[in-house]
């Protein structure tokens, strides 16, 4: 089994910011990664590679994989004009032989080796308790080798109703066996039940701090539609990546619409994050910069 059921690690209530209190050009500036999903499945400005591959199960090599430019065009597409604003990545249903969809982290994710923040904020539309017929479903899941290996992500588990779960797991050294999502420990954030409805948009932001330092002070933050939800703190979470394998993966197991989808070099303040609530279309401009 992928993931077995999990706690929550820890349920913070830091005062939300207001819109007020941040400048959207500081959060423009900070943006590395941005796809507005408007015309194309592509990003529309980013330091490394905008158009997205695929990685397939290998047709004969258990465990193995293969990597395609472009994606399954029945599975996904663009919806113009319903999304958050303007058009949205519209996933209809599942790539086929198990296919996720990823952009490159080289050059559009702020990682480095010695210690490193960022941000990553993702409008979504679905009902997870209908739509998503998967056993687990990962609208976002940045990683080289595995979500419980090295892994930043939020999901939808199998319960029923299904949770929302933000994880942050470390890279597990050859030879040892890494922390199970079932531990009291384990570097998560749950929303049990979160019950959302096919017809509303929903904004979830996920930022983190001093990971890869080699010392016990990472900490990661889940919000959603502007709230801090909860924390993750003092730990050692070193993700240990290849950042030439590495991918940031969309969509896996989802079905719904997802949009205005960035990466950030920092991690965001809680008023940015309420500013990027309160405003879907703050990063637009951003388009017409990367022409």
């Amino acid at each position: 089994m992928r993931r077995p059921f999990a706690f929550l690690l820890l349920l913070a209530a830091a005062p939300p910011g207001t819109a007020a209190d941040a400048d959207p050009k500081a959060i423009r500036a900070a943006a590395t990664f941005y796809a507005s999903f408007d015309e194309a499945v592509a990003g529309d400005a980013g330091g490394g590679a905008l158009v997205p591959s695929t990685r397939y199960a290998h047709p004969t090599e258990k465990g193995q994989f293969v990597v395609e430019k472009g994606y399954d065009a029945k599975a996904l597409r663009i919806a113009k004009g319903k999304g958050v604003s303007g058009g949205a990545l519209d996933a209809v249903a599942l790539q086929p032989r198990n296919g996720r969809l990823f952009f490159p982290a080289k050059g559009n994710l702020a990682y480095k080796s010695g210690g490193w923040g960022g941000s990553l904020s993702l409008w979504c539309k679905t009902d997870p308790d209908t739509l998503i017929t998967s056993k687990f479903c990962d609208p976002v899941q940045i990683t080289q080798k595995g979500a419980n290996n090295g892994g930043l992500w939020f999901d939808f588990n199998d319960a029923k109703p299904r949770d929302l779960r933000h994880g942050a797991f470390p890279a597990i050294p050859d030879g040892q066996k890494g922390i199970g999502e079932d531990d009291p420990k384990a570097p998560m954030v749950r929303v049990p039940g979160v019950g959302w409805k096919a017809g509303d948009w929903h904004h979830v932001v996920v930022t983190w701090t001093n990971l890869d330092t080699g010392k016990p002070d990472a900490a990661t933050a889940l919000y959603i539609d502007g709230k801090p939800i909860g924390e993750v703190t003092g730990r050692k979470l070193a993700m240990g990546w290849d950042i030439d394998k590495t991918g940031v993966y969309l969509a896996l197991g989802y079905v719904g619409l997802l949009d205005e989808f960035a990466l950030f070099d920092r991690p965001l303040t809680p008023a940015e994050v309420m500013v990027l609530h309160t405003r879907p279309d703050l990063l637009a401009s951003l388009k017409s910069k990367a022409k």
